[in-house]
């Protein structure tokens, strides 16, 4: 009876809920499907393609020592991948196609779509749960609604986990040989450039480099983590993203590893650690209001009385946002980082959404877009989380009225100005006091070094409490959508 894997957004073998089913169920096949059409519509970066593609490569290495073939196919959109799985079953005389569960409207749409086509013919459909810690729908509040405030279900969180640790599945056996070769994988899909190789170098892929940033993260830095964070010129973080993004590690493995290092303790012990903790359940947070709020799948406010703000059309404004050409050198320097690593520090994600949505008083909707389309970490949850928290339209949302000033963070976080000089070096000649208000350089501007503040940064704060204040009242209630 033999047994289709669908990797899709879990590409490793290790912890790997769809693929130990399959294994244990009978003879295993994986499948990969490449989708550009899909992938465009949902504006994936090219580099995380890339990155995907690199990464199905070291997986097929790894399945091929445990004789699984790796399959490839391509379609242009998920409504075609039903059919494609059904063909492809049929020759193949599958018994049972496994998965493993992702979130969004788009994604349950197809898996909805595929099971019924694929059990209409008399093949199974087994969906494993497996990306996050705990099943949306199994953590809700008192009035069986899901959480919108973060604190509150971290609590839930704690609780459950000291009640029950997801375990780590061990590492599958090899089955016999099948008489079926894997299909050559490419190195690039057509419509997503490659991106240079000093950009690719940063990001290698395979599961073992997953590990080995983990296991270095939890021996050097974890314990620092809440101390340093919030400093984009150290790397005080875990670069584990774009890794859980792809799958390529399991949010297990990491909470493991941090427990490891933190003597089994959720809440108590080293401060960093459970910070960094506290990070992993942010990421179930925002995968949890994926599925009990669909409406920010739909491109909607999470709050929906901020739907009627009025954002302002300025594409100008916007494209000198993208390009890094604002004025202001903190904005500047996170938006030449994020197009040379295709990352982009978390502190700084917030300023320069900040920045966009208020300060710009832009749609975040055009920068979440935006950030998709270069992030190798790129994911719809996190994304429009952080968006939307930014923006004070998101649940748990910072309050509207406190805005950044990105200055004022560039002072506390960069103090020395190391990571502004990295990134703008026309202005690695100025003193710390210059580099942190550079326009109080006049020789700047005279010689077009570096362009003038596109805002004042106290003006436009104003129009943003304005533009608020001109809502109705803002609730903590809102219905489900």
């Amino acid at each position: 009876m033999t047994q289709l894997l669908w990797l899709r957004s879990d590409l490793r073998c290790s912890d790997n809920t769809a693929l130990a089913a399959a294994m244990a169920a009978g003879p295993t096949v994986a499948l990969y499907i490449i989708t550009p059409g899909q992938w465009l519509e949902h504006d994936d970066a090219p580099c995380k393609v890339d990155f995907w593609l690199r990464n199905l490569h070291s997986l097929q290495h790894s399945l091929a020592a445990l004789n699984v073939p790796l399959l490839l196919r391509q379609c242009d959109n998920w409504q075609q991948v039903p059919e494609l799985l059904l063909q492809l079953s049929t020759e193949l005389q599958i018994s049972a196609v496994h998965s493993n569960q992702e979130y969004g409207i788009h994604e349950t749409r197809r898996d909805q779509a595929s099971a019924q086509l694929l059990e209409q013919q008399g093949i199974a459909w087994h969906s494993h749960f497996d990306q996050l810690l705990f099943k949306p729908g199994t953590l809700l509040t008192q009035s069986g609604n899901y959480f919108q405030v973060f604190s509150q279900f971290r609590k839930v969180c704690r609780q459950r986990l000291h009640l029950s640790l997801p375990a780590c599945l061990p590492y599958p056996s090899a089955q016999a040989p099948l008489a079926l070769a894997s299909d050559r994988l490419p190195d690039s899909v057509a419509g997503f450039a490659t991106p240079d190789e000093a950009l690719r170098r940063l990001w290698p892929a395979g599961e073992a480099e997953a590990q080995r940033r983990l296991q270095c993260f939890a021996d050097e830095q974890m314990h620092a983590y809440e101390r340093q964070r919030d400093l984009p010129a150290v790397p005080g973080t875990s670069q584990l993203s774009a890794y859980l993004a792809a799958g390529v590690i399991s949010v297990r493995q990491c909470l493991h590893a941090a427990l490891q290092a933190n003597r089994g303790e959720f809440d108590s012990g080293n401060p960093g650690i459970v910070c960094w903790i506290n990070e992993l359940l942010w990421r179930e947070f925002y995968k949890h209001v994926l599925v009990g709020y669909p409406r920010v799948s739909r491109h909607r406010a999470f709050r929906v009385q901020t739907e009627a703000l009025g954002w302002r059309d300025a594409p100008e404004e916007l494209l000198a946002w993208q390009q890094g050409r604002t004025g202001i050198p903190l904005v500047d320097a996170a938006m030449r980082q994020l197009h040379a690593t295709g990352w982009m520090h978390n502190r700084l994600r917030m300023v320069v959404a900040m920045f966009l949505t208020k300060n710009l008083l832009i749609d975040w909707r055009e920068g979440e877009r935006y950030f998709m389309r270069q992030l190798i970490d790129g994911d719809l949850a996190a994304n429009n989380g952080g968006w939307q928290w930014s923006a004070s339209t998101g649940t748990d949302a910072v309050p509207y009225f406190r805005i950044f000033n990105p200055l004022n963070q560039a002072q506390r976080f960069d103090a020395e100005g190391r990571f502004i000089r990295h990134w703008l070096p026309e202005l690695a000649h100025l003193s710390d006091r210059e580099l942190h208000n550079p326009q109080a350089v006049d020789d700047l501007f005279e010689q077009r070094a570096y362009p003038a503040p596109m805002v004042d940064l106290r003006a436009s704060r104003e129009r943003a409490l304005q533009a608020f204040k001109q809502l109705p009242r803002l609730t903590q209630e809102f219905p489900h959508v």
